[in-house]
């Protein structure tokens, strides 16, 4: 990834990993806890695409297996965040933007239940059964509320920002074209083309003397009609 998209990354996820833990986990709903961590995962892997939203996912999912409180086996929340984030890139058009917010708002709700899904699956594979005790209806049913209620706050925050780090070859294409034209107008300035002119007007009057003083060859004509000098194809 690009340096400045690495850097943005970052920032962007540890400022939601903070939130999260210091104010969403704090707020007592009930069911699930509205995850700000996945939704900026989803804004820059709807950017980025499948590689792109794979890294981050990983990392901001590593990151929040590592950070206090964390009650679970390290490398769970990075499993889940690396797919959940690698199937969002997928739907990356590939215009690198999408025309509606349908696409994303379906993500959104994909994620949030497949996320909910897996970690559950994940955590039943080494023993953990906190899902079984709330109630796996309810936490689909309130993740997918959830974070359907954040989603318009900052997934187009996050891919906005994320767009600033993306090259544009199609930007850099016009820029060239019209340094191009920049070069050629400096090479053939006013000054030249009146030079240019100039001998041009001169040329065409040594012709005309030439012609009225009867310089001027005359062809043969002949039966075939062809002329001296030139390779007739």
């Amino acid at each position: 990834m690009h340096p400045n998209r690495i850097l943005l990354s970052i920032a962007l996820v540890v400022v939601a990993l903070v939130v999260q833990v210091s104010v969403l986990a704090r707020l007592q709903l009930p069911g699930a806890v509205p995850d700000l961590l996945l939704l900026t995962v989803l804004g820059l892997a709807l950017v980025y695409g499948h590689t792109g939203g794979a890294l981050v996912g990983f990392a901001a999912g590593l990151l929040a297996d590592l950070a206090p409180p964390a009650d679970h086996a390290v490398g769970r929340y990075a499993l889940v965040l690396c797919v959940v984030g690698y199937a969002a890139g997928l739907t990356k058009p590939e215009n690198g933007q999408h025309r509606s917010a349908t696409v994303p708002m379906l993500v959104v709700a994909g994620a949030a239940l497949s996320s909910t899904l897996l970690y559950a699956g994940v955590g039943a594979l080494v023993g953990d059964t906190a899902a079984r005790h709330v109630g796996l209806g309810l936490l689909l049913t309130t993740a997918t509320v959830y974070d359907l209620l954040l989603a318009p706050f900052t997934v187009p925050v996050v891919m906005a920002l994320a767009r600033r780090t993306v090259h544009d070859p199609l930007a850099d294409t016009a820029g060239s074209a019209g340094d191009g034209a920049r070069t050629y107008g400096g090479l053939l300035g006013p000054g030249r083309l009146g030079g240019l002119r100039g001998r041009t007007g001169r040329l065409g009057g040594r012709a005309g003397a030439a012609r009225r003083g009867g310089l001027t060859a005359r062809v043969p004509r002949s039966g075939t009609g062809r002329i001296k000098g030139v390779k007739r194809l």
